[in-house]
């Protein structure tokens, strides 16, 4: 069962999204809330597998909350996926180097929505290839973080992480590289840990501003 809780300040949106989420049966809403602040102290009660938070919100905002759900070690499991009005601007860049999975536009058509929190509940980034090229050449145009960040990796892991930035899943990172998906999941997650980011949002992120990837 995936755990989902609600953040958002307009309760229509959120009935909207309870709606869709309610009638699967592999998902549960577990809360709702109407600011981050909210968001964050039910986080910590409910422990839910997603944290589906809007950007722009009274109180503590979206990117705030999820810097505080990042920085919690009790909070390690909970994903949170950004819900914007406005597709990729600069605060949704924000909020992946807060902490975010990724992210998602309110007007998503149900099904593509649904599919999201299962990806998402996997630990995988919601930034497919398309959209991380725009995040590229929009936000990160130059390195913005010493290359050294990247000197603890082995030669394999960096491969894996440049992959990984160019929006490849673990099945093709696994295929372009000749080893087995479990292989390049485990590069992944140990770059993750040498790099101390959350999920391979910040992975992507972390790979263009420290130059390992070009724009």
């Amino acid at each position: 069962m995936i755990r989902v809780l609600l953040v958002d300040d307009q309760p229509l949106i959120r009935s909207g999204f309870r709606a869709l989420l309610d009638i699967e049966d592999d998902i549960e809403v577990v809360a709702e809330a109407g600011d981050g602040r909210e968001g964050v102290e039910l986080a910590r009660t409910h422990l839910p597998d997603i944290a589906l938070i809007d950007i722009q919100m009274p109180v503590v905002d979206g990117i705030e909350a999820t810097r505080r759900i990042a920085a919690d070690p009790a909070l390690s499991g909970v994903h949170v996926v950004i819900l914007t009005n406005y597709g990729l601007d600069e605060y949704v860049l924000e909020a992946l180097r807060a902490g975010a999975a990724g992210f998602l536009v309110k007007d998503i058509e149900p099904e593509d929505f649904l599919h999201a929190i299962r990806v998402a509940a996997r630990g995988d980034a919601l930034l497919a290839p398309s959209i991380t090229r725009r995040l590229i050449q929009r936000y990160i145009a130059q390195p913005r973080i010493p290359g050294t960040a990247l000197n603890e990796l082995t030669t394999r892991e960096r491969e894996a992480v440049a992959l990984v930035a160019q929006g490849l899943s673990n099945d093709d990172i696994a295929a372009h590289m000749v080893i087995s998906p479990h292989t390049a999941k485990t590069h992944i997650n140990r770059a993750m840990t040498k790099l101390h980011v959350r999920d391979r949002a910040q992975l992507v992120v972390l790979a263009y501003e420290s130059g390992l990837v070009a724009p």
